[in-house]
């Protein structure tokens, strides 16, 4: 193991895959293809996300595709059908990485830092996305909500990331382009490094991260750089 690695405060870094790794974006397309409004992306997602984050706080488990087809069939007006819905959902194992995706992972390969990919997506299309985008050569595991028992930004699955990646909890950083979702690591006392590509500013109600980048080499670069 080199000096550096043993020097280094971050040890390993787990990073959040849906809008951080993976472009929604192609999503729409899936969308429009059965007859919806390419905008009824983001109003989906986010009621997908605040839908299963509610399941979390009350208690309950959030099965990924069981709350994506509900929150997708009342975003739709109830005017998709089952057929429909498998067409978008489908889309998820086919999702592109953004073109700072590889050379940050690789950065952090080429460091000796354990990766790991912390997910509330379905894990076997997590790894099919890995395999598919070349990937998976860097990533140690695959964390996910289900294994947490939990939703992000939930303590716990930050927990479960760190002992997956053998990494103390104050050495192993998130890497997300949502400011909650490095708020919450920080919470639970882990490293955050925050990309601002999705929100351009980080908002103020959150807890600073650690490092802050405009893409996620700036960001592995500033984790890299921590001692």
């Amino acid at each position: 193991m080199s000096e550096h690695r043993d020097a280094a405060r971050c040890g390993a870094v787990a990073f959040d895959v849906l809008e951080t790794l993976l472009d929604l974006d192609p999503l729409a397309d899936r969308l429009e293809a059965v007859g919806q409004p390419r905008g009824v992306l983001g109003p989906w997602f986010m009621r997908f996300q605040r839908d299963a984050m509610a399941l979390t706080l009350a208690g309950d488990v959030a099965p990924f595709d069981a709350v994506a087809r509900d929150a997708l069939r009342v975003e739709s007006g109830r005017t998709m059908n089952r057929t429909e819905i498998d067409h978008v959902l489908d889309g998820f194992a086919e999702l592109p990485t953004f073109p700072d995706a590889e050379p940050a992972l690789r950065r952090l390969a080429e460091a000796e830092v354990r990766i790991g990919c912390l997910t509330v997506g379905d894990p076997e299309n997590t790894r099919r996305f890995l395999e598919g985008a070349g990937l998976a050569v860097y990533v140690d595991e695959v964390i996910t909500a289900e294994m947490a028992g939990v939703w992000k930004p939930a303590p716990g699955i930050y927990r479960t990331a760190a002992e997956k990646l053998a990494s103390p909890l104050d050495r192993m950083a998130l890497v997300a382009v949502h400011a909650w979702d490095c708020h919450g690591a920080k919470r639970a006392g882990a490293l955050a490094g925050w990309c601002a590509r999705l929100e351009g500013e980080h908002a103020g109600d959150f807890l600073p991260a650690d490092v802050h980048g405009a893409d996620l080499v700036e960001v592995v670069d500033g984790l890299l750089a921590l001692s």
